[in-house]
């Protein structure tokens, strides 16, 4: 069983609660980031902290704690669970509030530290299928719990033996996934969303080291542009790196896992055994 921390207590997990009347139940209202380990160290924490913490200003949700308490938080609940990997999340809930929609300060601080579960090897060695989505989030730079377009389009996606879907706008660009951000090779560079999408860390840590090797590009991109791409793929803190073959029923290319994705796998992969092994320092 896991040990989480809810507001300066570390509980048992089924024993931790919320009330009914909190706004993160009544109307889906909290803030929330997530990460996972390396070796049992969570990967760019002061990164995810200060992401966490901006999601709270664009919601008008000052934290109870400052960064460096949140860190502190973190550390002693994985000190209290004993797992070879984890999950991590940390939330803040809306609270209880006197007309329902007015947050009144006195939301739950919350740490969830839970096993890694693996996902399925083939997702890695064969490549996955991704559909596409006319979605438009409100407030894409800020980390909420209210995921009814994921939890819907996650939906439509299942069905059409997906692992993934893809939010296009009405103009057709795309932006990014219910979960992941998307990364194409076109044209000779690497191209990935940079506008009205949540700013991934995983994201920004992959850019880094592709610009090693090749040449990155971030900006527009359009489902045109998906559907002719050499590679395609998708990248977030719990799946990594996930090789895309096929977007909607367009086959990508030969439909197998193009050796520069292999390449940026590969490269992500021995940062993070690095980072594990405490070589890289947090920003």
């Amino acid at each position: 069983m896991s040990i989480y921390y809810m507001d300066g207590e570390f509980i048992e997990s089924d024993k931790a609660v919320l009330p009914v009347n909190d706004m993160a139940v009544l109307r889906g209202y909290a803030i929330f980031d997530y990460m996972r380990t390396y070796r049992g160290r969570p990967f760019y924490l002061k990164e995810h902290i200060r992401r966490f913490a901006h999601s709270g200003d664009c919601m008008g949700l000052p934290l109870p704690l400052s960064e460096q308490e949140i860190y502190d938080v973190v550390m002693e609940t994985l000190s209290r669970n004993s797992f070879e990997e984890s999950n991590v999340r940390i939330i803040y809930t809306g609270g209880i509030s006197a007309d329902s929609v007015s947050p009144g300060g006195n939301g739950k601080f919350i740490v969830m530290v839970t096993e890694r579960m693996k996902l399925p090897e083939w997702w890695y060695t064969e490549g996955v299928k991704i559909i596409t989505a006319q979605v438009e989030r409100y407030m894409p730079e800020a980390k909420s719990t209210n995921y009814m377009n994921a939890v819907l389009t996650q939906q439509q996606a299942k069905k059409a033996g997906a692992v993934e879907a893809v939010y296009v706008d009405r103009k057709g660009n795309v932006h990014e996934g219910t979960t992941t951000n998307i990364f194409l090779h076109l044209d000779g560079r690497w191209v990935t969303p940079d506008r009205d999408i949540l700013p991934g860390i995983t994201r920004s840590v992959i850019i880094e080291l592709m610009e090693s090797e090749f040449t990155v590009e971030p900006g527009e991109v359009s489902r045109e542009d998906l559907l002719r791409a050499d590679e395609i793929f998708i990248s977030a803190s719990n799946k990594e790196i996930i090789p895309v073959i096929q977007v909607d029923e367009v086959k990508i290319a030969s439909g197998r896992v193009g050796d520069k994705t292999r390449k940026v796998m590969d490269l992500f992969r021995n940062y993070t055994e690095a980072y594990g092994r405490g070589e890289i320092s947090e920003k």
